[in-house]
């Protein structure tokens, strides 16, 4: 198992930018298919981004692709996701989520190691 901690939220206006970080514990850090997911109040958790465990493959949902990058240095043991023409339906929290394993998902189920989440907030 990995512990997840978030970091790089915060309050941000449209157009505007932002860098998520993941770090990782433990040294097995390349095994893991790595995610990003939120949730904002009174919504569903949504998938965002997930990279491969050496970064040959990502995937991201439709409402943010081309503007969300997803990342990863597993000598860091850490992932990121730039975030960048941010819209105020980007608001929620964000979640680093780790998936033993070498498929991609993007089904929360599909990932047995959460961090406790970081807030992005879009002003308008």
């Amino acid at each position: 198992q990995v512990q997840l901690v978030e970091s790089g939220g915060g309050l941000v206006q449209a157009g505007g930018s932002l860098r998520l970080s993941c770090a990782a514990s433990g040294r097995t850090f390349s095994a893991y298919v790595m995610a990003w997911f939120r949730q904002a109040p009174g919504k569903e958790r949504e998938f965002v981004a997930a990279i491969t465990r050496y970064a040959v493959n990502a995937d991201y949902a439709g409402s943010v692709k081309g503007r969300f990058t997803i990342s990863r240095d597993n000598a860091k043991n850490m992932v990121y996701l730039q975030m960048n023409s941010l819209k105020p339906e980007d608001t929620a929290v964000y979640y680093c989520a780790a998936r033993f394993g070498s498929t991609l998902a993007t089904i929360p189920t599909d990932f047995g190691s959460w961090g406790q989440g970081t807030q992005v907030t879009v002003s308008s």
